[in-house]
């Protein structure tokens, strides 16, 4: 993840403001806030204004996600070279499911933000999407996990631990 964040900073660095380039971060699979707040805290950007550009930009996604993606996937399936692809995806997502199905609206919220390889909005949303879980549900869940994602990344990037302990 720190390789790709890398990558991305300086793909864009000249190009784009230090914030745009956080929010384009956080908007990116696999990235998402977790990098996005990575790359605000190296790119020296307050706090504050970082937490709220991460958060934007992690939520820009999701109701696409949610409402588009079985469709999506749905019709790429038809085709002879992405079938394998998609399927890999879904097994991927649905491997992680067991949490979701049990506790359904927190197990979604604690997917979404417990910042583990392989969570976070992105794929709670295609998870919450495979599984059935409607909009009005799903969403306030994502929405929920971003934010506790937000508290603990926050801690993790910022160095905010030591603040708080002192």
């Amino acid at each position: 993840m720190e390789s790709l964040m890398t990558w991305v900073i300086s793909l864009l660095s000249g190009k784009a403001s230090r914030e745009l380039i956080v929010f384009i971060i956080s908007m990116i699979p696999i990235l998402e806030l977790r990098g996005g707040l990575l790359a605000a805290s190296v790119l020296d950007i307050d706090i504050v204004r970082a937490l709220w550009i991460c958060i934007v930009g992690n939520i820009i996604p999701v109701p696409f996600i949610l409402l588009l993606i079985t469709p999506v996937f749905n019709w790429l399936k038809k085709t002879k070279y992405l079938r394998p692809m998609v399927e890999k995806l879904e097994a991927r997502a649905l491997n992680k499911k067991e949490q979701v199905e049990k506790y359904e609206f927190w197990g979604l919220a604690l997917f979404v933000g417990i910042p583990l390889p392989g969570t976070g909005a992105w794929t709670g949303a295609l998870l919450a999407s495979l599984l059935g879980i409607r909009f009005r549900k799903a969403f306030p869940a994502i929405l929920l996990g971003i934010f506790i994602a937000s508290f603990i990344m926050s801690v993790v990037s910022y160095g905010l631990l030591g603040a708080i302990i002192h």
